[in-house]
């Protein structure tokens, strides 16, 4: 019995400092690179919020609005003319308006129900500005629209419904829609 009573005293295992200090600094080196996961993950996609941030300024400041009437002039009931005032956007950019560029400049596009005509041709008369083929903060230009130029023409009759859509290199794409009048005058604002 005594020595049964020996050999228990002296089998007992358990845990030393040794083997507790081990997991501990196991514990310590998983945390560690988890939260190094997690930092890592938040500035990761912080950096990819700010991004889109600055995309989208970058796409509000491209645009250009447009400034007072949309005028449609007429010649013996025949639409002949289309008239618009635009500037950019209140702190906005530059934007190119020169419509004899190849690259880099905005295109106008016109669609009805029965006539879709891309690349419009235009011409730009500066009120405001330098004239260099770039609408600036502070200047306004008029683009002048000729439909019966328009390859197909369109037909447009009294109470026709047509859009025009101007596309900026940079910037939301701005839609103008409106409706002719029942009686057609020699100068319309449609509004």
């Amino acid at each position: 019995m005594l020595r049964n009573l020996a050999d228990r005293v002296r089998s007992e295992e358990g845990i030393t400092g040794l083997e507790t200090a081990i997991i501990l600094i196991a514990f310590v080196v998983v945390a560690t690179v988890f939260a190094f996961v997690v930092l890592t993950a938040g500035v990761f996609s912080s950096e990819r919020g700010k991004e889109t941030v600055f995309a989208g300024l970058q796409k509000a400041r491209g645009t250009i609005e447009l400034r007072g009437g949309f005028i449609a002039t007429s010649t013996a009931g025949v639409v002949d003319g289309f008239q618009m005032s635009v500037a950019t956007s209140a702190g906005g950019e530059p934007v190119p308006l020169d419509p004899a560029a190849t690259q880099n400049r905005t295109v106008i596009d016109y669609r009805d129900n029965n006539t879709i005509v891309n690349d419009v041709t235009y011409t730009v008369t500066w009120v405001v500005g330098d004239g260099d083929g770039l609408l600036e903060p502070g200047e306004l230009a008029t683009v002048n629209i000729d439909p019966t130029a328009m390859v197909p023409a369109p037909t447009l009759a009294a109470n026709s419904r047509f859009t025009f859509e101007i596309q900026t290199p940079v910037g939301a794409v701005i839609d103008i829609t409106r409706q002719l009048p029942a009686a057609l005058d020699p100068v319309m604002q449609l509004h």
